[in-house]
């Protein structure tokens, strides 16, 4: 839920006909971008605060009964085919490039998947916002895949390889945040997958790793970014749509108040 920040930074970059070649999105980040990529502004928000309280969006419930946290049918048919419709046509001949990340299960590596059509590559975006623990892993051409932020949640230096040199980076925690392990890492849950395992258990010195990276390239000015001005508290299962609302507003305040260094940086 916390995510739904960067729906609000990307709004305002629609708003203002700021479109990129290239989009790379990990989790709730990828759910947020391939709206950008199919020109829909304020489509994230929208049914995000019309479905959080409902318990198929995300919830124990849908856990207990389907072993997956998110409710698949639900968030990946229901709600993109019929009730507030994705449009897959505009996402197949916008002309920017769209990447998500999945991490696989039997390396433990992240890897990044373009996807051009995203009515028939629905499930490598549902892969990429699997959540371990609470989801059952998704599997691409016989292999299991879970969240790609479990091995690369900001995956810069992967785009950076791919070509793509002057990159827009949309943070959804502070500045000065570092992240510390879960209390779940404890469990082991993923004995089958021990590299899967040891990613997990990585992770935030990966991700504090990346952090600091990220914070050189900002300081010389390679890349821009964009994190939340103040911490709202917002939890990753937020129900409370006001919460949930001003997380947006903060996204699209912050991305406003950058508006002219993003203009001046990609030359628009």
């Amino acid at each position: 839920m916390r995510g739904i920040y960067t729906a609000g930074v990307l709004d305002i970059l629609m708003e203002n006909d700021i479109y990129t070649d290239g989009v790379i999105g990990v989790s709730a980040g990828a759910i947020h971008g391939c709206s950008y990529v199919s020109h829909q502004p304020r489509r994230s928000i929208r049914y995000y605060m019309k479905y959080c309280k409902s318990w198929r969006f995300m919830s124990f419930r849908s856990l207990l009964l389907t072993g997956n946290i998110v409710n698949t049918r639900f968030c990946y048919q229901e709600i993109p085919e019929r009730l507030d419709p994705f449009d897959y046509q505009k996402f197949i001949t916008s002309g920017i490039e769209f990447y998500v990340t999945c991490t696989n299960m039997k390396t433990g590596k992240a890897e990044y998947i373009r996807c051009t059509d995203l009515h028939r590559q629905i499930d490598c975006m549902r892969a990429s916002a699997s959540m371990p623990y609470v989801s059952r892993p998704v599997y691409l051409n016989g292999t299991p895949y879970l969240d790609g932020g479990v091995a690369d949640s900001i995956p810069l230096e992967a785009f950076q390889s791919l070509g793509f040199n002057r990159n827009l980076v949309v943070l959804t925690q502070v500045d000065g945040y570092q992240k510390h392990g879960s209390r779940l890492d404890k469990v082991d849950a993923y004995r089958k997958y021990p590299n899967f395992r040891k990613a997990l258990l990585d992770r935030p010195q990966q991700y504090n790793e990346t952090l600091a990276r990220i914070k050189k390239e900002e300081a010389a000015g390679e890349i821009l970014v964009i994190r939340p001005s103040r911490d709202l508290h917002v939890h990753r299962m937020e129900k409370d749509r006001e919460k949930i609302r001003l997380m947006y507003m903060l996204g699209r305040h912050d991305a406003k108040k950058a508006l002219p260094r993003i203009q001046k940086f990609f030359g628009v």
